[in-house]
């Protein structure tokens, strides 16, 4: 399995779950990206065979847009080829302002998810999981936080911002607050993986997998991660690449990160058979 791909990746179906006018993806396949999202969109990628699980998928982009193609549409192809059915989530983002002038919340993100969730309870009974990269790994932690009719069995989480973008636990120190305010209240109000913010820790089996150097997402954010679920007795494999760049996902063709998915999909067989 090599990405990118020459042709698109269509998917079996895409449910509109809220209003709002059709989101449109900007750029070329495979670096098409969402700058504004009207309303929350699930693109179901159905698996190769018969379904062992479902994901839910997050990709990134800071809470400014999301990426669409390589950390959306190409890990779901990823989890299609080990038997589980993705949806890719096009959540809403906080802080950005609507075509009527309103803002949306701090927690949208969160609100979408919870949707996501009443939807997938009355679709199926698979086993969830929650897949994140980059600012969506954070929104898959705190996905795997909730206490929700459908809770997941476990995520994965790679390069995230999990925790160390809060006010009170930031790496670097000193750095200045992300804007719009929204995009750092939900950061402030979701630290996942510190010990003293018990909603913040997932009850969940987690896979997570970071670049030691990476600028943009130092590795205080797993290493916290790591510190608490020494305290917490949580059930974390954690994978530290010393020649990763940010945003590895699944095109890296060269040094050990290219084999994380590999480490992962072990991960999810041994998940599945315990659950």
């Amino acid at each position: 399995m090599h990405f990118p791909v020459n042709e698109p990746i269509l998917p079996e179906e895409t449910f509109v779950l809220s209003d709002g006018a059709p989101n449109e993806l900007l750029g070329d396949w495979p670096d098409r990206f969402y700058a504004h999202i009207s309303r929350l969109e699930l693109h179901y990628f159905k698996a190769k065979h018969p379904a062992k699980a479902q994901a839910l998928v997050f990709g990134g982009g800071g809470y400014l847009q999301l990426v669409h193609d390589k950390e959306g549409v190409e890990i779901a192809h990823w989890l299609n080829n080990i038997g589980i059915d993705a949806y890719v989530v096009t959540h809403r983002l906080p802080g950005a302002v609507n075509k009527d002038g309103s803002i949306n919340s701090f927690d949208i993100a969160l609100r979408d998810g919870l949707t996501c969730l009443d939807f997938l309870k009355k679709r199926t009974g698979l086993p969830l999981i929650h897949v994140g990269l980059s600012s969506g790994g954070h929104t898959a932690g705190v996905m795997a936080c909730q206490n929700a009719p459908l809770s997941a069995v476990g995520a994965i989480i790679t390069y995230a911002p999990i925790n160390a973008n809060h006010r009170k636990y930031k790496s670097p120190k000193g750095k200045p607050d992300y804007p719009p305010v929204e995009k750092q209240n939900f950061y402030d109000a979701w630290p996942i993986g510190i010990a003293s913010e018990s909603h913040g820790v997932p009850a969940v089996p987690l896979f997570v997998a970071y670049a030691l150097h990476d600028e943009a997402v130092p590795i205080d954010h797993v290493l916290n991660l790591i510190k608490t679920a020494q305290v917490y007795g949580s059930d974390v494999e954690a994978h530290i690449y010393p020649d990763a760049p940010h945003g590895f996902a699944l095109r890296e063709k060269h040094g050990t990160h290219a084999q994380w998915h590999l480490l992962a999909e072990k991960w999810l067989e041994k998940l599945l058979v315990d659950i």
